[in-house]
């Protein structure tokens, strides 16, 4: 996606970047229901805009069975108030994703969605691709990375979280094709022709910061931005604070002509966990980014709180 609104809301001095936290909505836009496969957690969603509405990909767990991820779809003409789809439109079908499906992006390239999501067998986290026509209905194509060699928590192949540019490099060394950047302890970079295949870059082009609010992890947010000559990234961490783990969001920007060139990434976050409902949830302490829209004069930014609930910021033209 482009906006001009991050001119207003994002400066560069050298290799630190500044960028204006967003308001926030102070309760959930989304709480999970009473009954049914989002009863217990509904959290991280990916969001596009068709026409004049916004379409909502989010992750959901029932209080029914043992936390099994499944896909839930909400539409909104407001990008405030949504109304839910009744069923799940992605569930676990293979052995790699039997725990769960989990955590989606979207992007949309052509007439076609590429959603990337995380496939859980109850050991290991691997990034899956799925493309769609109409946002319903979803053709799995497996794990992107069969062969990654990185290892977390002493398991071999774990991988996450995988935000994309939805257009073609069109200089440097990977002119003529789609990047992504993935992970959830370090953020690599993927390349592919076609958005279907895609290789890896071996090493991190973002990793945590020891004396800083991302000292223990680092994960891709929404899909990458395009700005220029440049591409913004947003993406969540985990610090510990005096033995507490808090998730956080911060911003990092590469280079357009080499992404995997960091230019300058933000030395405090842009946005943190405030209210109650972020503090306490299933996991605590959270703010976690995955779906970013503009709409209305808006850019909206919809996170995961606790782990239980969907929250709504946003900055605007006008600031």
């Amino acid at each position: 996606m482009k906006s001009k609104i991050f001119e207003k809301v994002l400066k560069l001095e050298g290799n630190k970047a500044d960028v204006k936290p967003p308001k926030k909505i102070p309760q959930p836009i989304l709480s999970p229901s009473r009954e049914g496969f989002d009863s217990r957690n509904i959290y991280n969603p990916a969001v596009v805009k068709e026409k004049d509405r916004i379409v909502m990909l989010y992750r959901a767990e029932s209080k029914d069975d043992n936390l099994t991820g499944r896909i839930g779809l909400a539409i909104s003409y407001d990008g405030i108030n949504f109304f839910r789809h009744p069923e799940p439109v992605m569930e676990p079908e293979y052995p790699w994703e039997s725990a769960g499906v989990e955590d989606p992006r979207v992007v949309k390239v052509g007439k076609t969605y590429y959603m990337t999501y995380t496939g859980y067998d109850g050991k290991t986290a691997r990034l899956c691709l799925a493309t769609s026509k109409n946002l319903l209905t979803w053709k799995k194509h497996g794990p992107i990375f069969k062969d990654f060699k990185y290892e977390k928590n002493n398991i071999e192949g774990w991988t996450k979280s995988g935000s994309i540019l939805p257009e073609k490099l069109k200089d440097g060394d990977f002119r003529g094709k789609y990047i992504m950047y993935f992970g959830d302890s370090h953020i690599w970079m993927g390349v592919s022709k076609d958005l279907i295949n895609w290789e890896y870059i071996e090493e991190p082009v973002l990793s945590p910061r020891k004396e800083n609010f991302d000292n223990v992890l680092v994960e891709p947010g929404p899909p990458l931005v395009s700005m220029d000559e440049k591409i913004l990234l947003i993406y969540n961490s985990a610090g510990n604070e005096e033995g507490t783990l808090k998730y956080r969001v911060g911003a990092a920007i590469f280079s357009k002509d080499d992404p995997r060139e960091l230019i300058a990434r933000t030395e405090n976050p842009i946005m943190v966990p405030e209210h109650e409902w972020e503090f306490y949830g299933h996991v605590n302490n959270v703010v976690f980014v995955e779906g970013m829209v503009e709409h209305e004069n808006k850019l909206f930014l919809y996170y995961g709180g606790a782990d239980r609930y969907i929250g709504l910021a946003y900055w605007t033209t006008d600031l």
